[in-house]
């Protein structure tokens, strides 16, 4: 399938008076996210599995961890309590375990791989939905990566558990928005590209920043923006 590349959205200059949920916003990807989006004056709640380890003076941590159903609902009711809505929801919190081809993989890997990467969005998005529902362009964005590409022969190359669960990402992308994309949710899917993270490695070709740009700009995307796609670089590419 060949993408429009023309495509313009329109996004917000300023978040002032809106209020964004970051996971695994403690570092890399995700702290390069929270910090954009405040500095766009977003109100930010920086999630974490544990919060001493945000840092920032503009984001207000809350502990979050997306395999444990209890600290999700706390932190959304949070958020709720303390603000009265959300406007964007950035589901980063992901793992990435080594492992060769299928035939030789732990299905331990494979359930907890699942677990932080696909279970762990579609909960989190789950118990925030509510909230994002009640003002027209909520938006739901999603970190992937270009290991999750399963046109054009991409899906080669071992990590399978990796990959499938960016696949399925892809799938709850595309369900939100078949979904709720009549309410005003937009929900879009970004590859960051080959990021200098802990998981990423040191040798990757772009900074925690680089790799958070097309994440934070889809966050701030206006009601009417496109969605169910998925992006990279600022443009839609193919799933």
């Amino acid at each position: 399938m060949t993408e429009d590349k023309s495509v313009e959205p329109e996004v917000y200059d300023s978040l002032d008076g809106q209020v964004a949920l970051v996971t695994g916003a403690t570092r890399g990807i995700g702290a390069a996210i929270a910090a954009a989006l405040a500095e766009r004056g977003a109100v930010v709640y920086a999630g974490a599995r544990d919060t001493g380890d945000v840092t920032a003076d503009d984001q207000r941590p809350v502990r979050l961890d997306v395999t444990a159903g209890r600290t999700v609902r706390a932190a959304v009711d949070r958020v709720a309590e303390e603000t009265g809505r959300l406007d964007v929801l950035v589901n980063n919190a992901g793992i990435f375990q080594e492992c060769n081809t299928l035939d030789a993989m732990s299905m331990d890997t494979f359930d907890r791989t699942l677990a932080v990467n696909l279970r762990g969005p579609t909960l989190v998005t789950k118990h925030a939905l509510s909230l994002l529902l009640e003002r027209e362009g909520g938006r739901v964005v999603n970190v992937s990566s270009d290991l999750g590409q399963f046109t054009g022969g991409q899906m080669g190359g071992a990590y399978p558990a990796y990959r499938i669960s960016k696949v399925g990402l892809g799938g709850l992308t595309a369900y939100l928005h078949g979904e709720y994309a009549s309410a005003g949710l937009i929900a879009n899917a970004a590859s960051p590209g080959w990021v200098r993270t802990d998981m990423g490695g040191p040798n990757a070709n772009r900074s925690p920043a680089e790799g958070a740009d097309t994440p934070a700009w889809l966050a701030r995307f206006r009601p009417g923006s496109p969605g169910g796609r998925f992006w990279k670089d600022r443009e839609p590419t193919a799933w």
